[in-house]
């Protein structure tokens, strides 16, 4: 398996869940109760991956690693973009990918967002 199949499979395994194609076959858009937290770019060399971040950590990420930018076509200040070119650590992508997801399961409305992390839990 390479690792985009592992990323992949890591971002379908949060409940709640869906991937889409609403910007065409290159994107793939991954929400938690219909709101997005990720974009992969898995065509792009290198691949590329666009996650929610907390505007003050985002600034710090940006400033410690090459590989993390402002978020393309994204608000910059809540959005990073991960140049996926093997230099970021596999548990520091998915940890920030579950960054991602817990804020944007922090704006869900109360019962969604307590259904969704009662199934994080289980």
């Amino acid at each position: 398996m390479n690792d985009l199949e592992r990323l992949h499979k890591h971002l379908l395994s949060y409940p709640e869940t869906t991937e889409e194609f609403p910007f065409g076959p290159d994107a793939a858009v991954y929400k938690v109760a219909g709101k997005l937290f990720a974009i992969l770019i898995p065509d792009e060399l290198p691949a590329r991956m666009n996650l929610k971040c907390d505007p003050d950590r985002a600034v710090e990420l940006r400033t410690g690693y090459e590989a993390v930018e402002p978020g393309y076509h994204m608000n910059k200040k809540h959005w990073n973009t991960l140049v996926l070119d093997g230099s970021l650590k596999e548990d520091f992508v998915e940890e920030l990918v579950r960054h991602s997801f817990d804020l944007v399961v922090a704006g869900l409305k109360k019962d969604v967002r307590e259904m969704v992390r009662e199934q994080l839990s289980d």
